[in-house]
């Protein structure tokens, strides 16, 4: 017989976290760090790499940062290596980076997995509250968190920080 404590188990995959704020993912220095630490804010979530493609969004993730932060918005950078090696450096070598090439001031964390066996819980419940459990596509993609820590709205890697859809999107989520 199944316990509805093992039901509830079996049926959530990260562990019965009902928010954003449930987490607490380290930073690129180590340190664990409570996403409720945002609470109130609308948050930008994104899985940056420094070898990809993509990698000039950065800039525009910065100007989308400075642009909104005043206004209550967050964006939150989670380097990955899951695509093509595109993420290889420490945390120590990633935050060098972002900060000299991209003059990212925005939080930055502890490099995770965003895909397979071993993703990371706070991703797995960012693709379940988006509502679209496909796997991440590549670099870049973009989860918007509401300011309830619950709304989720899912972009791809190749929609830009400053896309007409992206923008509208988070201009909503910062006046809700």
């Amino acid at each position: 017989m199944i316990t509805p404590l093992v039901a509830v188990a079996l049926t959530n995959p990260v562990g019965g976290a009902a928010t954003i704020y449930d987490f607490k993912p380290n930073n690129i220095a180590g340190k664990a760090t409570p996403l409720k630490n945002y609470k109130g804010k609308a948050i930008l979530v994104v899985n940056v790499a420094s070898k990809c493609g993509l990698t000039k969004q950065y800039a525009a993730l910065q100007a989308t940062y400075e642009k909104y932060k005043d206004q209550g918005l967050v964006v939150l950078g989670f380097p990955a290596n899951n695509f093509g090696g595109q993420e290889p450096g420490s945390d120590a070598e990633i935050s060098a980076f972002c900060t000299t090439k991209y003059n990212v001031t925005f939080p930055m964390f502890s490099k995770i997995s965003v895909k397979g066996d071993d993703t990371h819980p706070l991703y797995k419940w960012l693709k379940t509250a988006s509502g679209d459990e496909s796997d991440i596509e590549w670099n870049f993609g973009k989860f918007l968190v509401g300011k309830d820590g619950k709304t989720v709205q899912r972009f791809a890697p190749t929609v830009k920080p400053d896309d007409a859809k992206l923008v509208a999107a988070i201009e909503a989520a910062i006046k809700s």
